[in-house]
């Protein structure tokens, strides 16, 4: 047995949601006015500023998490891209924080621990420029990130 059903709109009926609704083929248009973008791109400037003073990332994702949901829809992508960049940099350090600890106790020569923990910044202070330069080059281009869930620099392999 097929079951309908219907979407309530405004207090009325309007039509079967089983029905595919037509959409249009043209990107949704963006103005440098929307607002809470600058809040965008404050983050983003803290979020590089915290490669030399590391508070400032806090800073950053706090204004992201207090911002997300009031924002245009678009700009709900780069908070969520910026608050898991944060997210996910503080994993990536805590890992390899014990890592490098560990090697520390199981006596591995300090040399390679330490070029362990300088091989890992290096990598996590590109991972973290790559990852603001993707959102500032979309922000200033007016388009939203096409993947804020990725792990890396929130741009689908269809472009």
């Amino acid at each position: 047995m097929m079951q309908i059903k219907y979407l309530f709109v405004d207090g009325g009926i309007s039509m079967p949601s089983n029905i595919p609704v037509a959409t249009s083929s043209r990107p949704e248009v963006h103005t440098k006015s929307t607002p809470g973008r600058g809040y965008v791109v404050v983050i983003y400037g803290l979020y590089i500023g915290s490669i030399m003073a590391g508070v400032t990332a806090p800073v950053g994702v706090l204004i992201a998490h207090l911002r997300l949901g009031r924002s245009a829809a678009w700009l709900d992508t780069h908070l969520r891209f910026q608050i898991r960049t944060f997210w996910l940099g503080i994993l990536a350090a805590t890992v390899a924080l014990l890592l490098w600890q560990g090697a520390g106790r199981m006596g591995v020569s300090p040399l390679y621990a330490w070029s362990f923990g300088y091989l890992f910044f290096t990598v996590g202070i590109i991972w973290l420029m790559a990852r603001c330069a993707v959102g500032i080059h979309r922000l200033t281009s007016n388009r939203a990130i096409d993947a804020p869930k990725s792990w890396l620099f929130g741009v689908s392999a269809r472009q």
